[in-house]
């Protein structure tokens, strides 16, 4: 697996994560089953937030982890805090942010979280009090590193004015369905596509910029969680590329859209969410394609884009 060093972060973590949202629908036997595969296939970074299941993905992942043999440090924990859809709200208060921090680290029976993700903008945040509640973790060694999730180029530089520690990740939807991420520069200035309109304030030369890791979440999926793109027949052109790319490499299709996204310059993370232990070391293949230039832009046509 193909590691990066993530600046003011973590070093040599995997290029893929393994996202443990759907870990809830797992036995506490299939789940270590599933840690345990990851890890063998050189995947130790596990993404969690405590939205998932209402907490019940960090308890499931809690019980499994001690079944696999691994110890503590040989993983970095990542979790997200803030969105409360059980009281229709999200809330970055300080009190929010360190009572959840304490859930998340009693559900997955550790002492400390390697990363502390910010789930998707609070409209009522207040960036001294995110500052306070990141201090304290950090001082009593709860947390590690701080970070992001959905989050602007405003919001990000309104936040660093005010917090100590530097931020390092930011995860935003990114697939070969969903190129908001990308599109905005190639179409600039052309009023013949909506792909112009700049959905994201230029987050990804941002976080390039400012030296921030981008996580892709839903890296094989389009919309918003409609399914997968691989194999649906709504795809056929894309599927076409990715099969016959697939069969070049001798990975499978969902390796090389996992290929395409790493094969960014940005040097991005790709969180895949898959509980299936074969399908996991599937695309885990994708971290031995190195896909050219001409392939890359290949399956971005195929996907429905065209050069202006």
């Amino acid at each position: 697996m193909d590691t990066i060093n993530v600046a003011n972060g973590p070093q040599k973590v995997p290029g893929i994560i393994l996202g443990c949202m759907r870990m809830p629908a797992l036995s506490r036997e299939a789940a270590a089953e599933m840690i345990s595969t990851a890890y063998g296939e050189g995947i130790d970074f596990f993404d969690h937030a405590t939205c998932y299941g209402d907490g019940e993905a960090e308890t499931r992942f809690g019980e499994a982890f001690p079944l696999t043999g691994l110890k503590r440090g040989d993983v970095v924990l990542q979790t997200k805090c803030g969105l409360h859809f059980d009281r229709g709200e999200f809330d970055w208060s300080r009190d929010d942010i360190l009572s959840s921090v304490d859930g998340s680290l009693k559900r997955l029976k550790t002492d400390y979280l390697d990363v502390l993700l910010l789930h998707r903008p609070d409209l009522l945040f207040d960036p001294q009090e995110v500052a306070e509640a990141f201090d304290t973790l950090y001082r009593s060694g709860k947390v590690r590193h701080f970070g992001v999730s959905n989050v602007t180029p405003g919001q990000l530089e309104l936040l660093k004015k005010y917090v100590s520690r530097p931020l390092v990740f930011n995860q935003l939807q990114f697939s070969l369905d969903q190129t908001q991420l990308i599109d905005g520069g190639l179409y600039l200035n052309n009023l013949t596509t909506e792909r112009s309109i700049d959905r994201d304030n230029g987050i990804l030369d941002y976080c390039r910029l400012h030296e921030i890791t981008v996580q892709a979440w839903s890296p094989l999926q389009f919309g918003m969680f409609k399914g997968s793109f691989i194999d649906h027949p709504d795809f056929p052109e894309l599927n076409r590329a990715l099969d016959e790319l697939g069969g070049k490499w001798g990975v499978s299709k969902s390796a090389v859209a996992i290929a395409w996204i790493l094969r960014h310059p940005a040097k991005m993370q790709a969180i895949v969410g898959t509980m299936n232990p074969q399908h996991l070391r599937e695309i885990c293949a994708a971290s031995g394609v190195r896909l050219s230039h001409r392939e890359w832009y290949q399956l971005y046509l195929a996907s429905g884009k065209f050069l202006p």
